[in-house]
C-alpha cells in the first residue's frame, strides 16, 4: 500500500515557476512507476510526465516538454515536478500517481494503482 500526499500547488503569472512535490509513504517506493497527471475544468485528466523506477528514465507529454522536469529522490521518498515557463493552459489540479511495474510509459490514469489527493495550479495571464 502507497499513500501519496502532492504539495506545492498554487497562483502564479503566465512565464512563472511552480515546483511540486509528491510525498509518498509505504514501503518499496523505489520500485513503482510514478507520474503526473492533471485536470482541467471540463476535460479529461491527461498524462503529464513520468519517471520509472531506480535510474529514473523519464517520459513527458509533449504539451510540457522542455518546460517541465520530473525527478525523484528514492531516499526520501520523495518525486518532484519542475514548472517553468507556465501558460495559463496549464491551469489544473496536478495529481501524483504510482504504478506496480516501475514503468515510466503508461500515459492512461487507469493503469496507476495509486493516487494523491492533487493540488491546485492556476496560472494567470
Amino acid at each position: 500500500q502507497v499513500q501519496l500526499v502532492e504539495s506545492g500547488g498554487g497562483l502564479v503569472q503566465a512565464g512563472g515557476s511552480l515546483r511540486l512535490s509528491c510525498a509518498a509513504s509505504g514501503r518499496s517506493f523505489s520500485i513503482y512507476g510514478m507520474a503526473w497527471f492533471r485536470s482541467a475544468p471540463g476535460k479529461e485528466r491527461e498524462f503529464v510526465a513520468a519517471i520509472s523506477w531506480g535510474v529514473g528514465g523519464t517520459n513527458y507529454a509533449d504539451s510540457v516538454k522542455g518546460r517541465f522536469t520530473i525527478s525523484r529522490d528514492n531516499a526520501k521518498n520523495m518525486m518532484y515536478l519542475q514548472m517553468n515557463s507556465l501558460k495559463p493552459e496549464d491551469t489544473a489540479v496536478y495529481y501524483c500517481a504510482a504504478e506496480k511495474f516501475g514503468r515510466n510509459t503508461i500515459l492512461v490514469p487507469g493503469e496507476y494503482d495509486y493516487w494523491g489527493q492533487g493540488t491546485q495550479v492556476t496560472v494567470s495571464s
